[in-house]
């Protein structure tokens, strides 16, 4: 895992962001994926907002994904296994990067066909507390054709990076713009901050 770790905060360092295969199993991420099609079922999965407390609203030309919280307090097996990863991704950054990561939080985000996020940056102009930004994609056998493509304006040029099965994708909140092009068919990730909170 800290091979994984590794590779995300090494392309940070080299390219402004990271990315590595495999971060999660194929069989979490098959889970993770059931997890979305119980709530799906539920109808849990809500329409997203830009911007934060007096500034919040859903704006469907800005972005057209559906999303769920992940709960701290969470008993769901699948989530559990997902939150552990990350609390050793936060004491592994702290302890060889001198971060002070102190909080997290994550949310499912469902694209459906055509569904789409413009570009953006990930911190709130008047909230500081999300450092990193990392987001693990759970899409089966995806091919270039089925869009979906996470757009990143770093300083070296535009990226593109395909939303594959077990991918991760890491940089910081407050310096990276990005957006998700349009998807030609459904997209799921697990997707949120690792967050620098006073205490």
């Amino acid at each position: 895992m800290e091979q994984l770790f590794e590779q995300l905060i090494q392309g940070v360092l080299d390219e402004s962001f990271g990315s590595a295969d495999g971060f999660i199993s194929e069989t979490l991420a098959n889970d993770l994926r059931d997890r979305i099609s119980e709530l799906e079922a539920a109808s849990e999965l809500k329409k997203a907002g830009i911007g934060q407390a007096t500034t919040f609203r859903k704006d469907g030309e800005v972005r057209r994904d559906r999303i769920h919280w992940l709960e701290y307090s969470t008993d769901h097996p699948a989530e559990l296994a997902y939150f552990e990863i990350i609390r050793r991704f936060c004491g592994y950054l702290n302890a060889t990067c001198f971060t002070a990561i102190n909080d997290f939080e994550f949310h499912y985000a469902c694209y459906d066909e055509g569904a789409f996020y413009k570009r953006h940056f990930d911190q709130f102009a008047l909230d500081s507390g999300r450092q990193y930004s990392l987001i693990v994609y759970l899409n089966e056998a995806w091919s270039d054709a089925d869009g979906g493509h996470l757009k990143l304006w770093l300083p070296g040029g535009e990226k593109e990076v395909a939303p594959l099965n077990g991918r991760a994708v890491f940089f910081k909140s407050d310096e990276i713009e990005h957006a998700v092009l349009p998807a030609h068919k459904p997209r799921m990730s697990v997707t949120g901050w690792l967050k620098s909170m006073r205490p």
